[in-house]
């Protein structure tokens, strides 16, 4: 059976039902999977195996997301490109409104949109076109008025406006948070959280992975996903697999908890600013490559500053933490997953926390029930062969 876009969109936009693997053609029921990661990418991986009844295991050598998952800035979106990227990235954040559905308010997501701008003088042009781009692929995105603008982000000094354009369909979450929520309800359907627990090698036979060295002993996996971030090359590489990844930092500053001033995401020139449920706002530069490499609350204070000039109650927040992330960025820049062995899954791709309910949705599938999802065809680390 052909199913077109719309209809796939709306069939993985719903909630999924429990169901038990495929006897089938489908791995045998009580297989163990492993997986070595507790980021966003492992945790929706896990949550989403163990409520088809999978035997999972997770493991994470410090504690659940420690890695590039506590550091992002979590903008939920799918202003991606070229298209086969945006309407992952599409599934990903319509994902997110489905495990709402499935796990209730306790994920306390935040949805509201996302306003983008830029200032009197730059290229209106190149925005314009963006927007005609993304509305001709079915995004939600339109260009705004004074008026509109005002309305959306009433705190925000925006200075002399260029254009500017509403992205109604985004949000952003507390990545910790969610992390922590799909663990717990991967739990609940039977899964084993270990921490701290550190791969430390890989045993091969027969063309794939039978047993894993740790910290607390060996562990039997019929299955092996790698969804360890930035140290899924090192892994990989232990079962003779080359994962391409490259170095892409990002510094963040977060304030104490503050009183409302913002309901949705502020992406202004220079500043991206977004304000979390407990009240703490979180702002960085941009989303490109930072040249700092060690966090400093020096350089935290002028991201503060640079993001003040545009909300300027951002004045009177204390900094309270300062973080310096590294992306989880494949060499060309799109995410890697799938089977590169016969039972080594590897997922491994920057907007993780996009990308993350229908990843952890379409592995449970090609791990389950043997299927190859055309959707993850672009996206296979054979690419690289």
């Amino acid at each position: 059976m052909q199913l077109d876009r719309r209809t796939l969109l709306k069939l993985l936009s719903t909630p999924l039902v429990t169901a038990l693997p495929s006897p089938g053609g489908g791995l045998p029921l009580r297989t163990p999977i492993v997986i070595s990661g507790a980021g966003i990418i492992g945790a929706s991986i896990a949550y989403h195996l163990a409520k088809r009844g999978a035997q999972v295991t997770v493991l994470e050598k410090q504690r659940p997301g420690a890695g590039a998952t506590q550091n992002s800035f979590a903008w939920l979106n799918a202003f991606k490109r070229p298209q086969p990227y945006y309407e992952l990235s599409l599934l990903g954040v319509l994902g997110w409104r489905r495990l709402c559905t499935e796990i209730g308010s306790e994920l306390d997501l935040q949805w509201g949109g996302t306003v983008q701008w830029s200032v009197s003088g730059a290229p209106a042009t190149a925005l314009g076109k963006t927007v005609e781009m993304y509305r001709r692929w079915g995004y939600p995105t339109h260009l705004v008025d004074d008026a509109e603008f005002s309305r959306l982000l009433p705190g925000i000094d925006r200075g002399p406006l260029g254009a500017a354009l509403f992205s109604e369909l985004e949000g952003t979450v507390d990545p910790v948070h969610a992390v922590n929520v799909l663990l717990k309800s991967a739990r609940q359907f039977g899964a084993k959280i270990e921490y701290p627990c550190e791969v430390t090698g890989i045993t091969l036979a027969g063309g794939g992975v039978k047993e894993l060295r740790t910290s607390k002993g060996p562990i039997e996996a019929g299955v092996l996903v790698l969804a360890s971030g930035t140290d899924t090359p090192r892994l990989a590489q232990m079962a003779g697999i080359r994962v391409p990844l490259k170095e892409s930092t990002g510094l963040l500053a977060h304030t104490a908890p503050h009183p409302r001033l913002l309901e949705r995401i502020a992406l202004a020139p220079g500043a991206n600013i977004k304000q979390n449920p407990d009240g703490r706002i979180v702002t960085g530069t941009d989303f490109e490559a930072s040249a700092i490499t060690t966090p400093s609350r020096e350089a935290a204070e002028k991201l503060l500053q640079n993001a003040a000039q545009f909300l300027p109650k951002l004045k009177d927040a204390p900094l309270e933490t300062v973080t310096l992330g590294h992306r989880v960025l494949p060499e060309d820049g799109f995410p890697i997953v799938g089977f590169s062995s016969r039972n080594l899954y590897i997922a491994a791709m920057h907007s993780g926390m996009t990308l993350a309910p229908i990843i952890g949705q379409l592995a449970a599938t090609e791990i389950l029930d043997g299927a190859a999802v055309d959707l993850l065809t672009p996206f296979r680390l054979s690419r690289f062969a």
